[in-house]
């Protein structure tokens, strides 16, 4: 009985080595397949797929460079675009003084005053011109229909005499660095009267019953 268990043994054991060596058999072929595969590949073939590597890299290489003349070209032509923002403020605060001092009730009509309010106007004057210089200028916005693109409207105003959306009234002027929006303007534009838009109504009210 021992003899036949032991027997047996040896059976399973031999099977499961021929097993093993079955499946080395069918990966080293497999191994071989794909070798031979890669081996087969004609010479025509070889220069086609490295034609097709080189084109890739070049390609990848005009587009990196393409990106790097772009980055080039706007931090020369935009470079101070951060400075020239920060800039404006002195527009702004030689604006506020000027009013702070023609509100002033001790200065009103006074030669002083006259002198203060002609320096500043040099002065901003001086900042156009070197803005200017530096392809920074200043947005022409009155009497101009609304634009989006460079006007922000921040009020509307009643006024007739005006078509509707018409900046009457500059609040803070915008600038635009060569093509490019700096800020914008901060404009009040024209409505239509409340009065008017009544009498109107009241003329097409009246112009019906005369026509019933």
């Amino acid at each position: 009985m021992e003899k036949e268990e032991s027997n047996l043994k040896d059976i399973k054991q031999d099977d499961s080595e021929k097993n093993e060596v079955s499946d080395i058999q069918d990966s080293t072929k497999d191994n071989l397949n794909e070798n031979t595969d890669k081996i087969e590949l004609s010479p025509e073939e070889k220069i086609l797929e490295l034609e097709d590597k080189l084109a890739r890299t070049f390609a990848e290489m005009e587009n990196q460079r393409r990106r790097f003349e772009k980055e080039k070209e706007d931090a020369f032509e935009y470079g101070g675009y951060s400075f020239a923002k920060e800039a404006l403020n002195l527009i702004d605060n030689l604006e506020r003084s000027k009013v702070v001092l023609q509100n002033d009730e001790n200065l009103k009509d006074t030669d002083a005053l006259k002198k203060m309010l002609d320096h500043f106007d040099i002065i901003n004057k001086d900042l156009i011109s070197i803005f200017s210089k530096n392809n920074i200028k200043p947005i022409d916005s009155l009497n101009k229909k609304l634009d989006p693109n460079f006007h922000q409207a921040m009020m509307e105003i009643e006024d007739d005499s005006k078509e509707p959306g018409t900046i009457i009234t500059e609040i803070q002027k915008g600038f635009v660095i060569k093509d490019r929006l700096l800020r914008p303007s901060l404009v009040a534009v024209a409505k239509k009267s409340n009065k008017k838009d009544e009498k109107t109504e009241k003329n097409k009210e009246k112009n019906k019953l005369n026509n019933d």
